[in-house]
């Protein structure tokens, strides 16, 4: 399915998974262009819910198109918060949350958004235009200390210290980097050697917005938010594009879906594993064909158990 532009990853896969319920109170914490909203209310009875979320101000706009449908409501609002906002409105168990993270196509594609190094325009990277430190503001502030471990933790790059080094020098003499076609330029000429096929930049600029929107954070804080709020039997999906996303789920869903003993106690009942996986997907061949973006995407479904 292509939505305003966007076409959505492991689409079927992952309403699949995610709705058992027909007439179930859904969560979908990244709203997007509404790909994954608008199947899974094609799989809504009329008593069903679905509160979606999204930090960017276009994809509440986009999200208007769905606000006649009274099974539909968006919140303006990280899904790191959604248990503060699903209580707002009377909701404290849901059947199901999806995650789908990242970055979308619209974000990309649109120059003034700064996140691509396929355009020159100003370096944002901000996924909440209203709110927070642009890229190049982080850029100019930030201490060669600082932007080494930023670029080298977020974007997995080898050559961290030399884009800091090369950051703060050009800073230093006056012109700090503002845009995305001195920033990719900067960065080329730091970086050795890349892999065949992958712009030099390509790990910088993913090191900056995910550092910008504090992205590993907010997935830590929306993965423990949906556990509280699952049902027993209720399901978590989640689809990541890289490894310090999958990582993170990967580890979370791993830590839930055993006992815990407590040492302290050792003859106590152990505390009940609070998730059972039920495996992971990567998309088709089909799929790989009509969408590149595809290629990395890792989705992981887990299952709330009875003793929630």
């Amino acid at each position: 399915m292509t939505a305003g532009g966007h076409t959505t990853v492991l689409l079927t896969e992952a309403v699949d998974a995610l709705v058992k319920q027909a007439d179930g109170i859904y969560v979908d914490g990244t709203f997007g262009r509404g790909g994954h909203a608008r199947a899974v209310l094609d799989r809504l009875a009329p008593g069903g819910r679905l509160i979606a979320f999204d930090k960017d101000p276009d994809a509440i706009a986009a999200a208007g198109e769905l606000s006649g449908d009274p099974r539909f409501a968006i919140c303006h609002a990280s899904f790191a918060d959604m248990r503060s906002e699903l209580a707002a409105l009377g909701i404290t168990r849901v059947h199901g949350v999806l995650l789908d993270l990242g970055v979308s196509s619209p974000q990309i594609d649109t120059p003034a958004r700064g996140f691509s190094f396929r355009f020159d325009a100003p370096l944002d990277m901000r996924m909440d235009t209203t709110r927070g430190e642009t890229a190049a503001d982080f850029l100019a502030r930030a201490d060669e200390r600082l932007l080494t471990q930023v670029i080298r933790d977020y974007g997995e790059e080898r050559f961290a210290l030399s884009i800091a080094k090369a950051l703060v020098a050009r800073r230093e003499g006056g012109s700090p980097v503002r845009t995305t076609g001195e920033l990719s330029a900067l960065v080329a000429r730091a970086v050795k050697t890349r892999e065949p096929g992958q712009d030099p930049a390509t790990r910088t600029f993913q090191a900056l917005r995910i550092f910008v929107n504090a992205e590993l954070e907010a997935l830590e804080q929306g993965l423990i938010a949906a556990l509280e709020l699952l049902a027993p039997q209720g399901r978590l999906v989640v689809i990541s594009f890289h490894s310090l996303e999958d990582r993170i789920v990967k580890s979370f869903i791993a830590r839930e879906s055993r006992e815990v003993v407590d040492r302290r106690a050792p003859f106590a009942p152990p505390q009940a594993m609070r998730l059972a996986s039920l495996g992971r997907l990567r998309a088709g061949e089909g799929e790989l064909r009509a969408n590149p973006r595809a290629r990395s995407a890792m989705l992981r479904v887990a299952e709330r158990t009875e003793a929630a």
